[in-house]
């Protein structure tokens, strides 16, 4: 997804918080999904990416009261392209929760696969499109490998950490931050999950911070979508999982049109991220 320098901004955005009793239901029925996972799987521990962005930590602080302090296992897997602040966040969170966790740089085996592809040079290739979405995915995908090594030797599931926001418009790797066992806060839109993080008693500074993919330097979210969370958020609550058109969603929120034909593209062009990969039907 190419960035954008324009990020669109509702002037009426809808208002998605939770209660302070709507925000504990989620937090018993997502510690309860968490708990129901592991057991349905017949294994006891839970492996989980930390990034040091909200989804993760999140997800850390709900699998802990679900599973324990030592049944988790985080892990932080830092490339070259990383802010070092988010990756002492992931420390930190690890920390906080009291968790068993290991720094696993991803970048030598990232660079392992450059220096076997034809045709690219790691030098300049990997600072334009398309080459340079390829490898900020191939970082994404590494660490997937990483999660699964660490839950193949555990015996553990790998919890994911995507939330509502970003699968309905396909802001994930397929089979990158993608491939896991479970979405514990896939229901939660971007901004109740920072509601339900500080509900939980994460720091606002965590809460509140940039939320970044960091695929490549500089990278954040809100530019590569085109808006605000607040405006996407408001988007699909109303047009996309809600009854509203185009127009009246436009109106409702107080954006362009073509805000929602923007938002309602990347839906329909990322529905092959959110299915099964087809196969033909069987012959009759």
């Amino acid at each position: 997804m190419a960035e954008t320098d324009a990020i669109a901004r509702a002037d009426q955005p809808l208002d998605l918080s939770l209660s302070t009793a709507e925000l504990d239901a989620r937090r018993n029925h997502i510690t309860s999904f968490i708990s129901d996972q592991v057991d349905a799987a017949g294994v006891e521990d839970a492996i989980i990416g930390l990034s040091g962005g909200i989804d993760s930590t999140l997800t850390a602080y709900l699998a802990v009261e679900a599973l324990g302090t030592d049944s988790v296992h985080g892990l932080v897997m830092p490339s070259e392209v990383n802010r070092e602040r988010n990756m002492s966040d992931a420390e930190r969170v690890a920390e906080t929760l009291g968790i068993e966790y290991d720094v696993v740089p991803v970048e030598p085996i990232v660079d392992t696969i450059l220096d076997v592809v034809p045709g690219i040079d790691p030098e300049t290739d990997v600072e334009s499109d398309p080459v340079r979405t390829a490898v900020g995915n191939l970082r994404v995908r590494a660490r997937a490998i990483l999660n699964y090594f660490y839950a193949n030797q555990e015996d553990a599931l790998v919890l994911g950490t995507g939330n509502r926001s970003e699968a309905l418009v396909g802001y994930f790797t397929k089979y990158g931050d993608g491939a896991v066992d479970c979405h514990p806060i896939a229901n939660l839109y971007k901004g109740q999950v920072r509601q339900l993080a500080k509900h939980l008693g994460v720091d606002d500074d965590l809460a509140e911070k940039t939320a970044s993919a960091e695929m490549w330097s500089g990278q954040t979210d809100e530019r590569e979508l085109g808006l605000t969370y607040e405006t996407l958020d408001s988007v699909l609550a109303l047009h996309v999982d809600g009854p509203l058109s185009k127009s009246a969603t436009a109106r409702e929120i107080g954006v362009d049109p073509s805000v929602i034909d923007r938002v309602r593209g990347l839906y329909e062009r990322s529905a092959h991220k959110r299915r099964t990969p087809p196969g033909p039907e069987p012959l009759s």
